[in-house]
Parts: C-alpha cells; sequence; structure tokens
C-alpha cells in the first residue's frame, strides 16, 4: 500500500448520508462490485459514475455511511474506482465495514467545507497530512492505528488473518 496517494475530489456536503443513499436497497440482490459500482451514489448524484476515475476520492460531511449496516456500500465505492473516502466523521460501522474490506476511510473535520469538487489532493498516510494541491492548503486528519494500516496494506480482515495463520504456522 502506497504512503503517498493522489486523486481528485468528489465532494458531497450533505450529513448524514445513508448506505442506501450509497448504494440503493434495489441493488442488493448482488455482491459483485462492478455490477454494484453501476449505481453507486446513484440517487444522491445520478452522474457519479460518469464522473469518478480510478484513484478519486469522495469528501464527506458528518455521519457519512449511517443507516443500514451492508459492506456493499464500501463495495459499490471501491468498484466504481474510489480510492477512499475522507469525512468530517463516519457512522461506526461503516467505518468498521471500510477498514474490514481493505478500503480507506479518513476522518477529518472541516474538510466536507474546505474541499471543492474536482480539486486535486494528496494523502499522505504516514505524516497525517492531506494536501490540496488545486488550493495550496494542507489539512490535518486523525491517523490510522497500526492495527487498522496493517488490515488495509493486507486487503481486509479475511486476508488479514490468513497472513497472519500463515506466520504462526496455522493449518
Amino acid at each position: 500500500m502506497p504512503e503517498i496517494w493522489r486523486g481528485y475530489a468528489h465532494v458531497y456536503s450533505r450529513p448524514h448520508i445513508n448506505t442506501d443513499e450509497i448504494i440503493p436497497a434495489r441493488y442488493l440482490n448482488t455482491d459483485q462490485e462492478a455490477e454494484l459500482a453501476r449505481h453507486a451514489m446513484e440517487d444522491i448524484d445520478p452522474e457519479f459514475i460518469k464522473k469518478v476515475k480510478p484513484g478519486d476520492f469522495v469528501i464527506a460531511s458528518d455521519d457519512f455511511g449511517c443507516g443500514s449496516s451492508r459492506e456493499h456500500a464500501v463495495w459499490a465505492l471501491r468498484g466504481a474506482g474510489v480510492r477512499a473516502v475522507i469525512a468530517n466523521s463516519f457512522a461506526r460501522i461503516f467505518f468498521r465495514n471500510a477498514i474490514n474490506n481493505g478500503f480507506l476511510a479518513l476522518e477529518c473535520p472541516g474538510i466536507a467545507d474546505r474541499v471543492s469538487n474536482g480539486d486535486q489532493l494528496e494523502i499522505d498516510l504516514k505524516a497525517g497530512l492531506i494536501q490540496n494541491c488545486t488550493k495550496g492548503e494542507t489539512y490535518r486528519f486523525a491517523p490510522l492505528p497500526d492495527f487498522a494500516l496493517e488490515m488495509l496494506r493486507a486487503g481486509g480482515l479475511l486476508e488479514y488473518i490468513r497472513q497472519r495463520e500463515a506466520i504462526i504456522g496455522v493449518a
């Protein structure tokens, strides 16, 4: 996993975007990320899937991912090419689903008011900084605990467990 990530911002500043808005329930009949991606954020932004490019970031306000505890929300965003969600704050279950699925979720209070659509961002995971290359601003985010970074590097919780079992020789 790289220490520095670059991409463009897609800003959704309304608080409390729920998992049914990230991926509407009518599409939960699959677990295929490519299929889910076709419908990511469509009830909030019908053009989202046409605008987002691999490696881009979703910037959000407060309590992003509230509502039902569905991993499909993470899968839809990842399938659409979103590299990370950076929000003022997350619903606990969305944040945990993101980390468990090897998807980066960063809390950076105030980010949704400071970043604009299309801003080029650079995230330095090690330094805990987000550089807004478009505006020449820098924002600090709460660094992830080491165990969360290890799970992200492994590709998620299941792969992390497999790797740990291989190290200690569990069959």
